[in-house]
């Protein structure tokens, strides 16, 4: 499950009562109200000059001269600065960005659709094409001519697929491969999935036109049967196949590490094909080798947590020599580096953190035998802190100020891993903020409260060498626009220390009481808080406080912080966030009874979850495409948090939205896209049926043939505005869950 940012114009539909009466209102706009309602004229007004309030001051740089000078752009024109003599020199208007380029693999026709996989991709020297048509997988001449079947199996009565992936492999695992070449381009590795025993999702499309069709998936939920995979390599000159050994021997099973095989790769020689496997629970997780000529399979790493979840995609980066590698590991409850070598020998521990976690790697420098990378130890663990250390792991040094919140351009490819990247870009030579002789970085400096400056820092001392730019609030100021406060509470258990946000409007009156919306994901390892400056929120000038709030479901605190949240899905993060809320309450301008949240994909669930859990809290929600059942959401994701609902069943009834319909006491908006592959619309469906059967009113709003998307933001308004400003809930029960 990943967040969604698309909003979808919909239609309005509300149910009311235990009978299920439907009253449609048939207006094409549904939110032609809104601009009757409080707050529109100011919103309309200050929407239009918050996008250019703030000039920001963070850039990205190009090194020039090995490193003696480096060229940056601002305010459309590009300068150069000499670091000797610290003079800035202007030299051109700024060039514009060059266009994207096409996406990985195939024919260069872009990255595969949401869940999906790239169906051809070239040989490393260009004369040969991989191809996947109809569940089978084929080589072509660069001209596509030529073809060869490399599988035959492949069919739909069967259930078989070879060279692509099971829907779910893409979604939840990020894998948008399905062929690997070997380095030399003689062998093509390739999945093959067996989806016999995994139910069909039947899916109504095209509902907006004359005649409707039916997507047909094999989906995995919670508890059902997993596609069976395997690899193979195909040698193409015999023209034979090997099957890899990817479970060792084992049987699929869920107790087996091979489970789930993906991160498909060949070693830099290619005398080895390389994969990560884990088990079904998660909990385990092993880097393999394969040897291509034999299928036989060796363990390099293994990694376990057996109170949680493992990182299903830990860093790794090869070292020059193809042999030699960088790992990310939380194995000692927080995040750091490894240098391995794919015998599986451990070479030396490149960081040792133990009360904070390593973050994104910046730049590796075998020749000079240094690391540059990111961690979590400043003031807070929000404020990342460029740091130095040796290859050998020794040395390591911060070198950014633990006041705030730091970004150095990655020059790894593809961004250093989890976080990583430059601000607002990829990772990559372009990118780099360390110089080439590693003696300086430009290190963009901000809080939540505090914009972005940029400055020059020796890179082995930390000594601030100069400031390159400044953010201009000049506009801000003269809105009268108010910075976002950030404030502590503690989490339900009553120990752990948790962060939120507020964002206040620009004709803000502490004398007043004020309603408040907030915004929410809410799940696992994702963050609602940090310490980049947060801009002016458009929602705010509805006259709305726009709160963001933590849950011990965050990242950057440690694995066993997570594992409290493990098979608690919908329980534990709820109840922090309204401990956050509650945190509130004495200040004179939060009126708590006035208090909304909404979301989209698990943002729509916490939305629900938290109105429902915690009515005393919140009194309206908007519940965009949620999952209302983790039943009703795929195996990969929903077992890693949550395990299977054959063994953990307090945890699932305690998560289900149906379960607690009859505690609804507020009001509700419920929207839900009928084309949505993802969150099925049965999410949706069972919720309102549950809530009918209770007699609770609430409201629907239906995205007529949309995917996994979120409601019309202005039709959301309306609904809050009319909800928590116009005509607010009374309290029928005072009392929340915790």
């Amino acid at each position: 499950m990943r967040p969604t940012t698309r909003v979808s114009t919909t239609f309005r539909l509300v149910l009311a009562g235990a009978a299920g009466i439907a009253v449609l209102s048939v207006a094409v706009g549904a939110q032609d109200r809104l601009k009757s309602m409080p707050g529109y004229e100011q919103y309309s007004r200050m929407s239009k000059e918050l996008p250019a309030a703030i000039k920001m001051g963070n850039l990205s740089v190009s090194w020039k001269d090995d490193g003696k000078a480096f060229e940056y752009t601002k305010d459309g024109k590009t300068y150069r600065f000499d670091i000797s003599t610290r003079a800035v020199t202007e030299l051109s208007a700024a060039e514009p960005p060059p266009a994207p380029r096409g996406g990985r693999g195939g024919f260069g026709g872009g990255t595969p659709e949401r869940g999906r996989q790239v169906a051809a991709v070239e040989s490393p020297d260009k004369t040969l094409k991989a191809v996947y048509k109809n569940r089978n997988l084929y080589i072509t001449d660069a001209a596509g001519g030529n073809e060869v079947a490399v599988t035959t199996d492949g069919s739909e009565k069967d259930r078989i697929k070879n060279g692509t992936a099971s829907w779910v492999y893409g979604e939840e695992l990020s894998q948008t491969t399905a062929m690997w070449w070997s380095p030399d381009g003689r062998k093509l590795a390739y999945y093959r999935f067996d989806e016999s025993q995994v139910p069909d999702y039947f899916l109504q499309l095209d509902q907006t036109k004359l005649y409707s069709r039916m997507d047909v998936e094999a989906y995995p939920k919670s508890g059902a049967p997993n596609p069976l995979v395997d690899l193979f390599v195909y040698d193409v000159a015999s023209k034979a196949s090997v099957k890899i050994d990817v479970r060792s021997g084992k049987p699929f099973e869920n107790d087996v590490a091979g489970h789930y095989v993906y991160r498909v790769s060949w070693s830099p020689d290619g005398t080895e094909l390389l994969f990560t496997r884990a088990n079904r629970r998660q909990n385990i997780l092993e880097l393999a080798a394969a040897n291509p000529e034999t299928g036989v399979c060796r363990t390099v790493i293994r990694e376990e947590w057996p109170t949680g979840w493992v990182e299903t995609s830990p860093t790794q980066v090869f070292l020059e020599d193809g042999r030699r590698f960088i790992w990310a590991s939380e194995r000692t409850g927080w995040r750091n580096y490894y240098l391995y070598d794919l015998s599986g020998t451990l070479i030396a521990p490149l960081t040792r953190y133990t009360t904070f976690e390593a973050a994104n790697l910046i730049k590796v420098d075998e020749t000079a035998r240094v690391v540059f990378l990111m961690a979590r130890d400043g003031d807070n663990f929000l404020k990342q802190q460029l740091h130095r250390v040796g290859l050998d792991g020794k040395g390591d040094v911060r070198l950014t100020d633990p006041a705030f919140h730091n970004a150095v351009g990655s020059c790894m490819p593809g961004g250093g891993g989890r976080g990583g990247g430059a601000p607002g870009g990829p990772g990559g030579a372009g990118a780099c903020g360390i110089s080439p002789d590693n003696r300086h970085a430009v290190v963009v400096y901000q809080t939540h409260d505090t914009p972005p400056a940029t400055r020059l820092v020796n890179a082995v001392s930390g000594k601030a060498v100069a400031e390159l730019a400044a953010s201009d609030l000049t506009k801000y100021n003269e809105l009268g626009l108010k910075k976002a406060e950030m404030f502590t509470y503690l989490a339900a258990d009553g120990k752990t220390t948790l962060r939120g946000m507020i964002s206040f409007p620009s004709n803000f009156d502490p004398s007043k009481k004020y309603p408040a919306l907030a915004s929410v994901y809410g799940g696992p390892a994702f963050a609602a808080t940090s310490e980049n400056f947060v801009r002016p929120n458009p929602l705010a000038e509805y006259g709305f406080l726009v709160l963001s709030l933590d849950s011990r479901a965050v990242p950057g605190m440690g694995k066993r912080t997570l594992d409290a949240i493990y098979e608690k899905l919908g329980q534990v993060e709820m109840d922090d966030m309204a401990a956050g809320v509650r945190s509130l309450w004495s200040r004179p301008y939060f009126d708590r009874d006035r208090v909304g949240i909404f979301g989209t994909s698990y943002g729509g669930y916490a939305s629900a979850m938290c109105l429902l859990r915690h009515p005393d809290a919140f009194r309206a929600a908007s519940a965009s495409s949620a999952v209302t059942a983790w039943e009703h959401y795929d195996t990969i994701y929903t077992e890693r948090y949550m395990w299977i609902p054959q063994e953990n069943k307090a945890g699932y009834d305690a998560a289900s939205a149906m379960k607690h319909a009859d505690r609804l006491d507020g009001r509700l908006l419920v929207y839900y896209g009928t084309a949505d592959n993802n969150v099925h619309p049965a999410n949706a469906m069972q919720f309102i049926q549950a809530l009918q059967r209770a007699g609770k009113s609430f409201e629907v709003q239906v995205g007529p043939d949309a995917g996994h998307s979120g409601v019309n933001q202005q039709r959301m308004m309306e609904f809050f505005i009319e909800n928590l400003v116009i005509d607010p809930p009374k309290r029928a029960n005072a009392g929340g869950q915790n």
